[in-house]
């Protein structure tokens, strides 16, 4: 059973999601804790599951990567099986960077990153359109990027 997290953790937690590259010395010195504290505390949220993992947040443009599209996607037949080889489909996408199952008009939205537009093209026309499992897609191309992911809000306890 997970041990509840206090004010400590929560601010461990906040720290690391900001940088994940941090040594048990410099997390001590920006949450007042010792290395040896922080690393226990950060060892026991690593097993149960609150630190999932860390990597590096690449430039997505610098890769080559120019278009960011928002694609709503609705099912042929909703089915457990026919969702279930949706799933198969976009979770062997590398273009996929995320994708939420809905409720209401669509059934999923994806959020996919292309070279351009031919790309796009090639992925809606030779990937998507043609699964059995698709009826009707929709392409938004991103304009601008307004906010992206940092993280998720760490709720901290009332004093």
């Amino acid at each position: 059973m997970d041990e509840p997290l206090d004010k400590l953790d929560l601010r461990l937690l906040q720290e690391l999601q900001k940088d994940g590259r941090l040594t048990n010395n410099e997390l001590g010195e920006r949450i007042a804790l010792s290395p040896s504290q922080c690393s226990r505390r950060r060892t026991r949220l690593e097993a149960e599951g609150y630190i999932r993992s860390y990597r590096a947040h690449l430039d997505r443009q610098k890769l080559g990567l120019d278009m960011l599209v928002v694609i709503s996607v609705t099912l042929a037949t909703h089915n457990r099986d026919n969702a279930r080889r949706f799933s198969q489909l976009i979770n062997g996408l590398p273009e996929v960077l995320e994708a939420y199952a809905l409720t209401g008009e669509m059934d999923y939205h994806l959020t996919v990153a292309t070279r351009g537009l031919a790309d796009l093209s090639k992925f809606v026309n030779d990937v998507l359109l043609p699964h059995e499992s698709v009826q009707h897609v929709k392409t938004s191309i991103v304009l601008d990027t307004l906010k992206t992911f940092e993280g998720f809000p760490v709720p901290m306890p009332a004093h």
